[in-house]
């Protein structure tokens, strides 16, 4: 039985989802112990990374990402939130330019292989999920109370993952786009692993070289 496109996408970036969890940042905050500026810098940087990502997709025409993508999966109001809460407290995030070079190169493949896109955006919506999970480390860490400065991390929902999916497997049947959109989801990873790197120096455990 052929693989759905889902499933490739799964099956093909397992090994750098995997190694995103032993990077330093993400081992600081389940101990507890991520400094507030890197955890508001990761925002920062989500939110530069899907105010593109989000801005491309509303407005590309091909049928494919039309199938997909819905204005009711945008991220971007929750990051503004939590930025918005956490710059009410004085906390000013530095810049990542790892996430600018992710936002250009989302750009550019709208410019010119718009499917790609969808690649990216798996990578994206599927982290939040994970966050989820994160959610209650995040809380207790920074005295977090009603969803203020945690809103993003709050956001995953299994049903819309599983609504997103079944249109990926429909919007993604022929094979050679789906290796389009896999090719598109690694870089997505090669990316987040970038900005990865830059939030975990100094916490100890060094991120793992992108590939």
């Amino acid at each position: 039985m052929t693989d759905s496109a889902t499933q490739r996408l799964r099956n093909g970036t397992r090994t750098r989802h995997e190694a995103l969890e032993r990077t330093g940042f993400a081992t600081a905050m389940l101990a507890g112990t991520l400094p507030l500026d890197r955890y508001v810098r990761q925002l920062a940087a989500y939110g530069l990374v899907l105010r593109a990502l989000e801005a491309e997709l509303g407005g590309a025409t091909c049928s494919s990402v039309g199938a997909v993508w819905s204005p009711d999966l945008s991220k971007v109001p929750l990051l503004e939130r939590d930025l918005r809460h956490f710059a009410s407290l004085g906390a000013t995030p530095g810049p990542c330019p790892a996430a600018m070079e992710f936002a250009d190169e989302i750009r550019r493949t709208a410019a010119t292989d718009p499917p790609e896109l969808l690649g990216f955006l798996y990578v994206l919506e599927g982290s939040t999920l994970g966050a989820r999970f994160l959610l209650r480390y995040v809380t207790e860490a920074y005295g977090l109370t009603d969803g203020n400065g945690a809103s993003y991390y709050g956001s995953g929902d299994r049903a819309r993952w599983t609504a997103l999916t079944e249109r990926l497997d429909r919007a993604l049947g022929e094979p050679a786009v789906q290796e389009r959109v896999l090719a598109a989801a690694e870089r997505a990873y090669r990316h987040v692993a970038l900005m990865s790197a830059e939030l975990s120096v100094g916490l100890g455990s060094p991120a793992p070289e992108p590939v």
